[in-house]
């Protein structure tokens, strides 16, 4: 959790009973019930761009922002722009392809955009506000995780480490090609394969790296994990890129900050680097019970998901990580 939202758990005290879900356990999307077992489920998202092409910039931005609504079980209703752009750029074209690639995706996820804000930005930043639905005996927390769970990961990791080799002009176009595939590809049937199956515990990866997302899961549902580094999927050049000293500063913090928690054995450092990466339109990280294991994964496999059993939920210190 960031210090800026430990800070506003206390300047904000919530006393709602409609307010299923709110900021106080780090969950993806805040959850508001309407009654008769509906709920809307409501996030926002943006940043600055993590890739040269604007086009796909925006699709990648759109995709995090949806994100946050899949990884708690729900289904979007629609989206708002949330766009900051240098005003003396706007006769570039730059403009129009960031927000054609937002709405691809959103028409490929079947919501419109009614709208939304802009302001001047020096540099530009996009993304979205997504408000979406879910059935209230249907949603997935980052709170509900259980000894015994297996831990599925449906994407490939290391989306941080790339971009920053992005900027720096050291990244493969096999490479980049990769990373822009798994941070434009929804996370929209894998939520729905995780809700046909029933699962109650679910975060997607995204800023605090895998390390991170699994800890706080871990903290809230006061159980620990097991991750067996062989099984976690990566991209392509990762180790690679790190030797050549691509690693963000987000990812460096995310490390640091975690370290504590996380029994790492014999686990290299750029291994280390890897599990606590800055990750953007990450996948989603699933619990599930070991008797519904194997119908997820049928569920789950799909041109587009390769997903990976990649640790298990184990009593121990809440929030703590063994890396095997």
């Amino acid at each position: 959790m960031s210090e800026l939202t430990q800070v506003l758990r206390h300047l904000t005290p919530l006393e709602d009973a409609n307010a299923l879900v709110d900021l106080t356990t780090g969950d993806d999307a805040a959850v508001y019930s309407l009654g008769g077992g509906r709920a809307l489920v409501v996030t926002l998202d943006f940043f600055t761009p993590v890739v040269d092409d604007p086009f796909d910039f925006g699709r990648i931005a759109a995709t995090n922002a949806l994100s946050d609504i899949y990884a708690m079980g729900g289904e979007p209703l629609f989206a708002l722009n949330l766009f900051g752009f240098p005003r003396a750029l706007l006769k570039e074209g730059l403009a129009e392809e960031i927000l054609r690639g937002g709405l691809e995706v959103t028409t490929v996820a079947g919501i419109p955009i009614m709208g939304g804000h802009s302001v001047d930005d020096p540099e530009p930043k996009y993304g979205l506000v997504v408000v979406g639905e879910v059935r209230e005996d249907a949603l997935v927390t980052n709170s509900a995780a259980k000894e015994g769970d297996n831990l599925i990961l449906t994407k490939p990791i290391g989306t941080g480490i790339i971009t920053t080799a992005i900027k720096a002009n050291q990244a493969s176009p096999t490479t980049v090609d990769a990373a822009i595939l798994a941070m434009t590809t929804l996370n929209r049937e894998s939520a729905q394969a995780m809700t046909e199956v029933g699962v109650l515990a679910a975060t997607d990866i995204t800023g605090y790296g895998l390390l991170g997302h699994l800890s706080n899961m871990l903290l809230h549902s006061k159980v620990a994990a097991e991750l067996a580094w062989e099984a976690i999927p990566i991209l392509p050049d990762v180790h690679k890129l790190i030797a050549a000293g691509n690693i963000p500063s987000g990812t460096r913090r995310n490390l640091s900050d975690i370290k504590s928690r996380i029994d790492f054995g014999t686990t290299r450092d750029s291994d280390q680097l890897i599990l606590a990466d800055a990750q953007t339109a990450g996948g989603l990280l699933i619990c599930v019970e070991e008797a519904k294991t194997s119908q997820l994964m049928n569920l789950l496999s799909s041109p587009t998901c390769h997903p990976s059993i990649v640790g298990k939920i184990v009593s121990g210190y809440p929030g703590s990580i063994r890396v095997t």
